[in-house]
């Protein structure tokens, strides 16, 4: 008999509790980290595992640009202050370019008007360094559901 105070019926209790729960996760963010210093690249890779995969690594523009046209990642971490190209430009190569990989920009410049040039170059993402451990991994997922998301500036 069922839980409800209504005309004797046949369903039991466990039928009425039954509940389709997805059986897959979703796929992780597959994510290229972009900066010229290597224990930089380490400290976001252990950020984001094991919620996202780390795909490739690069430590300039040029090699940023080739990693993002071959390894095809959702979101790109990028460094704004890189030797030669630098992040800001490599973003909006990839914009000009047509890529759909979404941008994170993780950098020292705790300064506004770093953020507005990042967003002009089409990040949607902009963690200060100092605020790594807590900021990215949100960072990455919002830019990957389309969302921006911006690290609290001095």
């Amino acid at each position: 008999m069922c839980l409800y105070l209504c005309p004797p019926c046949t369903m039991t209790a466990p039928a009425l509790l039954r509940v389709s729960l997805p059986t897959t996760s979703p796929e992780p963010v597959r994510v290229l980290l972009v900066d010229d210093n290597d224990s930089m690249i380490a400290r976001a890779a252990a950020a984001l595992t094991p919620r996202c995969v780390v795909v490739g690594t690069a430590h300039n523009g040029a090699e940023a640009l080739d990693a993002v046209g071959t390894l095809r990642p959702d979101v790109v971490v990028l460094d704004i202050s890189m030797p030669g190209m630098t992040g800001l430009e490599v973003a909006s190569t990839l914009r000009q370019q047509g890529s759909t990989a979404a941008v994170v920009f993780l950098t020292v410049h705790d300064d506004k008007d770093f953020l507005d040039a990042a967003q002009a170059a089409g990040g949607t993402g902009y963690v200060v360094k100092r605020r790594l451990v807590s900021d990215l991994i949100v960072a990455v997922q919002e830019a990957r559901a389309g969302r921006s998301f911006v690290s609290a500036l001095s």
